[in-house]
């Protein structure tokens, strides 16, 4: 029990606070090298862009996404608590149904990490003429569980020295990786892919953005939380941003060469990209391939379910941090059971639309938070955060209305084709000329950025009179922090 950490919601105590802003990039490194990454190659040329174009996109849409992860962290170091502790300050402190969507899409996501993990390791080992039944699905199933719940359940420091060991890890095998597939690349091939048009780019760009940093906005202070407070910001931002966006963007760069390559190759890897990517190897590389591929969803996953143990006790759950995240570990297991071995084939499709459909409600609380850590130029009341009776509130009808608006928005204008009780969705691309459910905006998840864009545009309208309201009070002993 001496290594779990005991810290849950609570602001982190000013003795405890440790580390520098470089030391986010390893948890933030580790949580986004998954080889998983190279298949956003093959999804970017689905949309009937060139090479460059799909470049572009991709650049552009991890780094900002990333951005806007690292900006979260700001708030971390600034409150030393929980993003959705923080959320308290714009929302209320009541903020019951962003910290429950956190907590879904983490648990959702985990879930998904843990089978995808499953199943890679019975791809490879079934190709190296070990087997891929049960019995190794089982053994998998074992291991990749131990390897995120104890990441989970132990804790902030342990968490961080496990995901620096996948960073190295995975870091080394990753290069290997791409040195042995290199020759699969055909240059001529891929610089004579046909362009598409402004939109299929922008649809491009979009869909990474979404796939990437606005899938962790939500627990970007989850890290950040133990620096101290007079830690630069800016390198806050940098580094987070640095860490997240350093693997993706090599990944999509290789992925985007191999997909341009071979349009058989393109279609494998959009289909089965753990099998379409363990085909390229030699028969040696195997096994370090699994590792690569494994550690680097374990390392994804270990942060998923450390932060959604951290939304669930911001909803309301009345039990120590480690109890949460078992609990969620629980829900992981029986998930990944449900998906490696039960279901069918078109599980997993369908499960990632709802996550999406989730996603939209959470990029527009983004869009709140952003505006708030914007506005604010002076520390967070700790005591405030816990109490409905403080300058906080019970809950800010404001930023809810803005994300309840920004939700239909976003529903309105987003299409997921492989779940069919999602089919409603996408009801204003038509209306809104963006050519309706078959057109260029349906795969590009249009909804996401614009429920951002809405609520940070409204609550830097209408929240500012409120920040002012809640900063009007001074805290005695502290001073002044917009930095």
């Amino acid at each position: 029990m001496a290594n779990i950490e005991m810290n849950g919601i609570n602001v982190i105590d000013e003795s405890e606070r440790k580390g520098r802003p470089r030391d986010l990039f390893w948890p933030w490194f580790a949580g986004n090298i998954g080889v998983l990454g190279l298949s956003y190659g093959a999804f970017l040329l689905d949309f009937g862009i060139s090479f460059w174009q799909a470049t572009i996109a991709g650049l552009l849409g991890i780094v900002l996404s990333f951005l806007l992860v690292g900006f979260i962290a700001v708030a971390g170091k600034r409150g030393s608590a929980p993003t959705m502790i923080l959320s308290r300050a714009a929302f209320g402190v009541s903020n019951k149904i962003p910290a429950i969507l956190s907590w879904i899409l983490c648990v959702g996501w985990e879930t998904v990490i843990a089978a995808l993990a499953v199943e890679a390791t019975a791809t490879v080992f079934g190709r190296l003429g070990w087997g891929d039944g049960v019995i190794v699905k089982v053994v998998a199933l074992l291991v990749v569980v131990a390897l995120i719940v104890a990441g989970g359940v132990m804790g902030f420091d342990v968490l961080m020295r496990i995901q620096g060991v996948i960073t190295i890890v995975t870091g080394v095998l990753t290069i290997g990786f791409i040195i042995l597939t290199l020759h699969n690349i055909d240059w001529a091939t891929v610089a004579h892919i046909k362009g598409g048009t402004l939109e299929e780019t922008i649809g491009g760009l979009i869909l990474l953005m979404t796939g990437f940093g606005l899938g962790w906005v939500n627990v970007g202070a989850d890290y950040s939380r133990y620096l101290p407070r007079q830690a630069s910001s800016r390198s806050v931002v940098g580094w987070t941003a640095f860490g997240s966006s350093a693997g993706p963007i090599v990944l999509l760069i290789f992925g985007l060469l191999l997909a341009g390559s071979s349009s058989a190759l393109s279609g494998a890897v959009s289909a089965n990209p753990i099998g379409a990517l363990a085909a390229l190897l030699p028969t040696w590389f195997l096994v370090p391939f699994v590792v690569v591929a494994v550690l680097g969803l374990v390392g994804a996953a270990d942060m998923d379910i450390y932060s959604s143990g951290l939304a669930l006790l911001s909803a309301g759950l009345k039990v120590p941090r480690y109890f949460a995240s078992s609990i969620d570990g629980t829900i992981m297991i029986l998930g990944t059971i449900y998906i490696v071995f039960f279901s069918s084939t078109n599980f997993l499709g369908p499960f990632e639309g709802f996550l999406v459909t989730v996603g939209v409600p959470i990029a527009a609380w983004c869009g709140v938070m952003l505006a708030d850590i914007a506005l604010r130029r002076r520390p967070y009341v700790d005591q405030d955060l816990y109490n409905t009776a403080g300058r906080y509130g019970r809950v800010n009808l404001v930023s809810t209305a803005l994300v309840v608006l920004g939700t239909v928005l976003g529903w309105g204008t987003v299409v997921n084709t492989s779940a069919s009780w999602l089919s409603w969705q996408g009801y204003l691309l038509g209306p809104l000329g963006l050519g309706g459910k078959s057109g260029v905006w349906a795969s590009g998840n249009l909804g996401v950025v614009l429920a951002l864009a809405l609520a940070f545009v409204g609550w830097l309208i209408f929240g500012r009179p409120t920040v002012r309201t809640q900063e009007t009070l001074e805290i005695p002993g502290v001073a002044s922090d917009a930095g």
